[in-house]
């Protein structure tokens, strides 16, 4: 049985399960919580966004600024694309 890690995951089992897949808590958390949502279907074909490789450097940028990547003021593009890609 799954153990609760109390009120802000709701879905303990997906998150356990997540996180034993190597997911970060953060990202564990956010795809636990929306399968518990019934408005939310985290299970289908994600969004229609474009490759990082076609993104911009200060696309990426920006986006690792979100995430809160560490030492992503000295990265270049694909130092940035990896950075993404690893976040997970």
């Amino acid at each position: 049985m799954a153990r609760s890690h109390g009120p802000s995951i709701k879905d303990d089992e997906t998150y356990e399960a997540l996180r034993d897949d190597g997911y970060s808590k953060g990202t564990a958390a956010r795809i636990a919580n929306a399968k518990a949502n019934p408005d939310m279907h985290p299970s289908k074909k994600g969004g229609k966004s474009p490759p990082y490789e076609s993104w911009t450097k200060d696309d990426l940028y920006d986006r690792a600024a979100e995430l809160g990547i560490e030492g992503r003021s000295s990265m270049n593009k694909d130092d940035l694309i990896k950075a993404l890609r690893d976040s997970r």
